[in-house]
């Protein structure tokens, strides 16, 4: 059962009223912790301009006080997760009371685009590659030639002459340890194209170095469906299940918690409230 879902139960209109101390504790928080700070970029054509961005760290600091203020729960940690561009960071725990599981899971769900450092040494890169690119265009093209060539030629000498080209090529790509003997050959024949491709993938490497992220989010409150949608925003959902025979029940008669059992879900609960309401 969510605490904050509508209810006539006297014990979750308790809880309910301390969730909206919870979840307008938790915006202001998050929306503290993603405040924005100009930062200078360089685009891909070498210019620059000044692009907002926060820090994630301040996030993590900020979820990382449920770990140590919920000392009693069992943590899954901090855990980020990525999916292109898309990532979110978040925390789920966990805590036993009698027959009953409280949780809680915190997440944010944030964008992240991807700008070069703005200085002379990404020009400079960026020459050097398309100087070797502009040098090493017609030499590519022959060397696809040639290597389509050499591949017919070596597999003709090995006693496939009749074959068609379409299946040449399909023995060539299947046989793992031909391949390489073929490619090595080709590679040897043409060392001026290796040596070029070799130097492009260096410097798209140094280049791929000078990258720094930057952050955006939108600070609202979002659901677990907008979450899995893909929606920028933050969440902070607490559940009690009642634990039948070994698995959670998230349906159940909330008339049949004793007062102990209350007691302590109220206690754990405000622990949470004390957690983001914490200057």
């Amino acid at each position: 059962m969510r605490i904050g879902n509508p209810t006539n139960n006297e014990l979750f209109l308790e809880l309910n009223k301390i969730n909206v101390d919870i979840q307008n504790g938790f915006l202001k928080k998050i929306i503290q912790e993603t405040r924005t700070v100009e930062c200078n970029v360089m685009l891909g054509d070498s210019t620059t301009k000044n692009i907002e961005t926060f820090d994630i760290k301040n996030v993590e600091s900020f979820f990382g006080r449920f770990q140590s203020g919920l000392s009693q729960w069992n943590s899954q940690g901090i855990t980020y997760s990525s999916d292109e561009d898309l990532r979110r960071i978040f925390t789920k725990s966990e805590i036993k009371i009698g027959n009953y599981i409280l949780s809680l899971h915190a997440s944010l769900q944030y964008h992240v685009l991807l700008y070069y450092k703005p200085i002379q040494k990404v020009i400079e890169l960026q020459k050097k590659l398309a100087d070797l690119i502009g040098e090493g265009g017609n030499s590519e093209s022959k060397y696809e030639e040639e290597s389509d060539r050499l591949i017919i030629e070596k597999l003709n000498e090995l006693g496939f002459k009749d074959m068609p080209k379409q299946e040449l090529f399909e023995l060539f790509y299947n046989d793992e340890e031909l391949a390489k003997k073929i490619k090595k050959m080709i590679d040897d024949s043409q060392p001026e194209v290796i040596d070029s491709q070799g130097q492009k993938n260096q410097l798209f490497k140094e280049l791929d170095n000078l990258l720094i992220e930057i952050f955006h989010t939108t600070s609202v409150l979002i659901d677990e469906q907008k979450l899995v949608n893909g929606e920028e925003g933050c969440l902070c959902n607490i559940d009690l299940e009642y634990i039948d025979n070994g698995s959670k029940q998230g349906l159940f008669d909330v008339s049949i918690i004793d007062e102990q059992d209350k007691q302590l879900i109220k206690q754990n609960i405000m622990k949470i409230r004390d957690i983001v309401l914490e200057n």
